[in-house]
C-alpha cells in the first residue's frame, strides 16, 4: 500500500491486508518479548515481591538458613532458583 491523499479511496481489501500485516508485526513483537532470558538474580524487592514476604520476614528467612543469597556492596541477591526451592522444600503433604 502506497502513499495516499485526502482524494484517494481505500478498499475494503486494502483495509484487510493492512489488518494482517498489523497481527503479523504484533505477534512478531509478542513472541519476540517471550524469548527474553529469565533474570537469574534478583534483589531483595523483588525477593519480596515474588514471595509475597514483607521485609522482616525475609530476613527472618535469609538468617534462619533456609534462604542462601550473596552480598555485593551494601545489596543482597537472591539466586531465583533457591526462591524457588524454598517452596518446594516447604510443601506439605497432608493425609486423610
Amino acid at each position: 500500500m502506497g502513499y495516499l491523499r485526502n482524494d484517494h479511496l481505500v478498499a475494503v481489501d486494502d483495509l484487510e491486508n493492512l489488518k494482517e500485516e498489523l497481527l503479523v508485526n504484533m505477534r512478531q513483537i509478542l513472541a519476540g518479548k517471550s524469548e527474553r532470558p529469565i533474570k537469574k538474580w534478583h534483589k531483595a524487592s523483588e525477593a519480596r515481591k515474588l514471595l509475597g514476604f514483607s521485609p522482616g520476614k525475609l530476613q527472618v528467612v535469609r538468617n534462619s538458613g533456609l534462604l542462601t543469597f550473596s552480598k555485593i556492596g551494601g545489596n543482597i541477591y537472591y539466586d531465583r532458583d533457591d526462591l524457588m526451592d524454598l517452596f518446594e522444600k516447604s510443601k506439605v503433604v497432608r493425609t486423610k
